[in-house]
């Protein structure tokens, strides 16, 4: 079977987010069980591609508009990541240093989009099954059914795997003239509430959809940013299977940068020795319980409740605790975070922008991660900070209800919380603390979870299944 993922993320070309993580796992794995997975990205002028090879195996040119594009499809030589990995560069337009945050963001994606078809259809290509990854590639489904050019793909099965909901790419009619010319009498599937959506069109016209976890999934029906109504009626088609981690990358038994390796035998002193290093590096107290937030600083992420959540434990005496913060994003509230700095010195310590080798550090010397999101369609940093020993203290919601079971309830391992609330929070935070306090249960809980098998194998196979339902 051939599957070409297609995405504008994939870990280590391009990483914003988890979308990035999951497309530079899953064709791996799934190459592992057979499958001639591949993945298409745009080219970003990035240390990926500028420290790795690349050969030109197409090139073509095409209308966007009344403007011209002259595309290459270059391959990486070597599939250093585990699968075949393409970029298309178009100059101008997908040649940049960052992913999103482009004015001319709109015409980006499209440009992508009608590339990658035409490269298929120039060069006689013809996978089994394509899987688009959110709303930036959401027009694909539609193009390969509509288009006057890439009916030849009509027949061709799409799977289109919703990450994050909340963001749909909507655009105005009037870029509608950028479109390779379709039939016109199939106008609404793009349409919804007067914009182009194209998160609502690839759920209209996908053979299948998928979520990247079963809580997300049944969420969708409910909050969805104005879908509610279409994910419900297209219900029939959607699945949820809960992302995997890349356990050759996340293995504090062998990963290269962490301060010292352990497994579930050594964790209790191969933890502690991390954390006296990371401590000493970031001047905590290592005697202390370690809480860490890793993530972007965005309201969905319930990052505007750190500042709070750390004046409520700090401004009592009696919560001995560290806090740790990485992560960028929102201005405001990274500025909020930056002010209490300054106002609790050794107790409060920060790395703000994005830092792989640092949160590999920080899952290995924490005791404690908190995921206070008001949406989290999976979740992956509580599936990392398990498979490091680090105890998740999490809003049930989306995946992270699904992956995270409360050690209140049998065969617990976590600390659930029920609202996106500082007071929430820090009650869980608290439940934490206490269970860290007494050293058993602690190293009971340490070993459940490292145990647990979030690998990429299971979640591959089931993507398997569903291509060949399809």
């Amino acid at each position: 079977m051939h599957v070409i993922h297609l995405s504008v993320e994939c870990f280590p070309l391009a990483k914003v987010g988890g979308l990035a993580d999951v497309v530079g796992a899953l064709p791996r794995y799934q190459r592992k069980l057979g499958v001639d997975a591949w993945v298409v990205c745009p080219y970003y002028d990035k240390p990926f591609t500028r420290d790795n090879h690349f050969s030109t195996i197409a090139k073509g040119a095409f209308f966007q508009g009344s403007e011209e594009f002259h595309y290459e499809v270059l391959k990486e030589t070597k599939d250093s990541l585990g699968f075949p990995l393409y970029l298309i560069r178009i100059p101008g337009k997908l040649d940049r240093q960052e992913v999103y945050c482009y004015p001319d963001e709109a015409e980006q994606w499209i440009a992508f989009q009608h590339a990658f078809l035409h490269w298929l259809k120039n060069s006689q290509i013809k996978p089994d099954v394509i899987n688009c990854h959110d709303h930036h590639v959401g027009l694909v489904p539609f193009l390969m059914k509509n288009a006057d050019d890439f009916k030849t793909f009509a027949d061709v099965k799409t799977v289109f795997t919703v990450h994050n909901g909340q963001y749909q790419g909507w655009m105005n009619w009037n870029k509608g003239i950028l479109l390779p010319a379709f039939d016109t009498w199939k106008w609404g599937l793009l349409d919804w509430d007067g914009l182009i959506n194209p998160l609502a069109t690839a759920i209209k016209c996908c053979d299948a959809f998928t979520t990247v976890s079963l809580g997300y999934l049944q969420e969708l029906y409910e909050q969805a940013n104005g879908l509610e109504s279409l994910f419900s009626s297209e219900a029939a088609k959607g699945y949820g299977i809960v992302n995997g981690i890349d356990d050759a990358y996340w293995n504090p038994a062998e990963d290269k940068l962490i301060h010292v390796n352990y497994d579930v035998e050594s964790s209790k002193k191969g933890k502690a020795k991390n954390k006296k290093a990371f401590c000493e590096k970031y001047s905590l107290d290592e005697t202390l319980p370690l809480l860490t937030y890793i993530g972007r600083f965005a309201t969905e992420k319930g990052a505007d409740l750190l500042p709070e959540i750390i004046v409520h434990i700090f401004s009592n005496p009696e919560n001995k605790i560290s806090i740790f913060i990485l992560g960028s994003g929102d201005v405001q509230i990274q500025a909020n975070l930056q002010a209490l700095l300054a106002a609790y010195p050794g107790q409060l310590a920060a790395f703000f922008g994005y830092h792989e080798a640092l949160a590999h550090e920080v899952y290995a010397a924490a005791d404690m991660i908190l995921m206070p999101s008001r949406v989290e369609p999976c979740g992956l940093n509580q599936l990392y900070a398990m498979k490091y020993g680090t105890i998740p203290i999490v809003r049930g919601i989306g995946g992270l209800k699904d992956t995270v079971i409360d050690v209140d309830v049998r065969n617990g391992y976590g600390f659930v919380f029920p609202e996106a609330d500082s007071t929430d929070a820090v009650s869980a935070i608290g439940r934490a603390v206490d269970y860290i306090g007494q050293r058993g249960k602690m190293q009971r809980i340490r070993r459940k979870e490292m145990e647990l098998d979030f690998s990429w194998d299971k979640s591959a196979q089931q993507y398997i299944n569903l291509y060949n339902r399809l």
